[in-house]
This record gives C-alpha cells, structure tokens and sequence, in this order.
C-alpha cells in the first residue's frame, strides 16, 4: 500500500532570513551559468566511443571551473557590494562540494552547493553520481545543482553547459529516503536506511564525520542515484527536457544513441542496423513535430 500522501514537502526558504535576497541571486545565476561559463579545456582527436571513459575527468574540471565563474559574477549577486568578503571556495571529500563563506568571519558558511558536472551525451542518458547525504546534515538554505555538459562540436571542441537542474538539497534527500523507501516495501525487499549517528547529522560535517545515508539491502550500490525512479524521480521532467533538446540540428537522445551504436557494434553490419534504427527514430520524431505544428 503506497504511502505517497506522506511523502516529503518542500520547506521553501524563510524570506526574512538574513541572506535570502543574495542566496535568491545566486539561485538566478545557477540557472543562467551556461551564459557566464567560460573554459580553455580543448578536446581533439579523441575516438568518440572514448569520450564516455574522459567524460567523468571534464566533469571534475568543469565543477571547479564553475567555482570561478560563480566568484566572477559577484558584480550580479552582490550588486551594491554589501558583502565584500563573501567568496565561494570548493571543497573535497565532504558535503557540500563548495561552500559560500565570510572570509572576515572565520569562512563562516553562508550556504553551500552540491555541484555536479554530467556528460549529457553518456550511455546511460541520466546523472550516474550518487547523493546520499542524511538530510539532518543538509542546512535549509544548502542546493543540490546537477550541471549538464557536452563538446561543442560534438565529437570535439569546448565543453559547453546546458541549462542545470537546481533543487533544495535536504529535500531531495528526502524525497530520495521516502521513494526508496516506498519501492522496497512494494517491492517486498529490505527497506531499512542505516543513518549516521546523531552527532554527525548535522549541517556542514567535517571530512571524516560520516555523514551519509546507506541502504542495507542494496546489492546493486543503486542507492543515492536520484536520476533513476524509485528515489522520488526528482529529475525525471528535467531529463526528458534534456533529451529531446536539439544540439546541432539533432536531438541529444538521439545523438546518444548514436554513440551507443558505435560503442557497441561489434561489426560494420551491427552499426549500420543500429544507425538505420536511430534514422528511423529521428524520421519519426520530425514527422510528429510537423504534425503538432500549427
């Protein structure tokens, strides 16, 4: 029996907060980075069957390039330059991966932002990161920000940023606590979620507080992916919005399965009657859009 009427609600933030007004910015511009996002990262020369083993490395030097770009953009989110010594500064090892800090008060933290790059054009089609922090060790005002990337020329070039999925970060872990928790009881399977002890459930642990969340029964280390059903389908709408985005002329899930084609095909025939299949997938996409057009 579905609980669903008992699930998460999101506790938007307090607009007499001290900070709202310059966390609201900083909000705003996480939606607009593809605008502000500059890299000197240059690929060529790379098969694209390997792109999928050097995604994960631009990934990390795209989550400390964004670093910058949000620190470059203080001209937008502190407009009257009310905080001076407000920085963002990343952090390994320990939720969140960058931190908003008052350097004139001991880098006492604003909020943070758990930031993660994703190869929009992976096999999988969806963010394989896992998020698994407790939601007692998330502050209100924290974001979980997903940052979709690909090259622009496809194959090659520069990374270029796709519009980010943005989300409060303790009620996504709700949200991922309550699903998972739903589809194992549905599912007849084990159900229990092993939490951190009490004093490690709170906002900002240090990197050795174990702060995270695990699930006993999960064989398959399926846990934490938020992207796939079962865990509160957070970005379900946002990925389908992804998907069926045109890049050069073509839809990236169709450019996915092109890359898939090339990947798997063992042989010159198999890739041929893997491209005729995504053809006819294009065909039939083009056909529906010219229906729906008024």
């Amino acid at each position: 029996m579905s609980n669903a009427s008992l699930a998460p609600q999101k506790k938007y933030l307090a607009s007499s907060w001290q900070y709202y007004e310059i966390w609201l910015k900083i909000e705003k511009i996480l939606y607009a980075l593809p605008n502000y996002f500059e890299s000197e990262i240059v690929v060529k020369g790379v098969n694209p069957t390997d792109l999928y083993a050097v995604g994960s490395l631009f990934s990390t030097a795209i989550e400390y390039s964004l670093v910058n770009v949000l620190n470059k953009t203080r001209n937008v989110w502190d407009t009257n330059n009310l905080y001076p010594a407000f920085t963002f500064k990343r952090q390994s090892q320990t939720f969140p991966d960058v931190l908003l800090v008052d350097a004139s008060n001991k880098n006492s933290i604003i909020f943070g932002i758990e930031l993660k790059a994703w190869y929009a054009l992976s096999k999988e089609g969806e963010p394989s990161f896992r998020f698994k922090i407790d939601p007692d060790s998330c502050a209100e005002a924290d974001l979980l920000v997903v940052v979709p990337w690909l090259l622009s020329e496809v194959t090659s070039g520069k990374p270029v940023l796709l519009s980010p999925f943005v989300e409060l970060a303790k009620y996504a872990a709700e949200c991922r606590n309550f699903y998972w928790i739903e589809s194992r009881i549905q599912a007849g399977k084990n159900a229990k979620i092993d939490r951190p002890v009490p004093q490690y459930r709170k906002p900002y642990p240090a990197a050795k507080e174990k702060a995270s969340d695990s699930a006993q029964d999960d064989s398959g280390n399926n846990f934490g992916r938020i992207a796939r059903t079962g865990q509160g389908n957070l970005l379900q709408d946002y990925l389908n919005e992804i998907q069926n985005q045109e890049y050069l002329g073509i839809k990236i899930k169709h450019w996915i399965k092109i890359f898939k084609a090339i990947a798997e095909g063992r042989d010159d025939q198999q890739i041929d009657s893997a491209l005729n299949r995504v053809l006819k997938d294009v065909q039939q996409d083009v056909a529906i859009s010219d229906e729906d057009s008024p």
